[in-house]
């Protein structure tokens, strides 16, 4: 089983970026976390990040066929990507959304997400467990 899991923009500052919100550990870190995690589930990962909506795309759009799920942090563009949306609806690969910080906690306009109606299901507010987490959840998922 092959996961693809994703990061959006500014994620690449973790550990310096607004460590009260999101804590101080770095992508590096969640990265090993995460590698960790799919050796104990004996899964195949890879791991990417860009600030670039369009590259998140292409992405998606290219796992078709070669990875079983994805795990996604779409970090800002959770709030405003129609066009990650519509990547998702295109290729059909079943995915979890995650995000470090409790979104439904934060501003009003980051409540509304436009990808997890896409998605099997979210998970927010964890940390750099939120990866943990969501791996197990699209695993388990794929397994039924």
């Amino acid at each position: 089983m092959k996961i693809l899991i994703l990061n959006g923009p500014n994620l690449n500052l973790l550990g310096t970026r607004e460590p009260d919100k999101y804590g101080t550990q770095t992508l590096e870190d969640i990265k090993t976390l995460v590698m960790n995690t799919a050796n104990d589930l004996g899964v195949e990962v890879d791991f990417y990040q860009s600030n670039i909506e369009g590259e998140l795309v292409n992405k998606i759009q290219e796992a078709k066929g070669i990875f079983d799920g994805i795990v996604i942090n779409p970090a800002a563009y959770t709030h405003t990507s129609v066009a990650i949306r519509d990547a998702f609806s295109a290729v059909l690969i079943p995915a979890v959304e995650i995000h470090l910080s409790n979104i439904h906690q934060r501003e009003e306009f980051r409540k509304n997400s436009l990808i997890a109606p896409v998605c099997v299901g979210q998970i927010s507010g964890f940390g750099a467990n939120s990866y943990k987490l969501g791996l197990i959840a699209i695993v388990d998922y794929l397994k039924r």
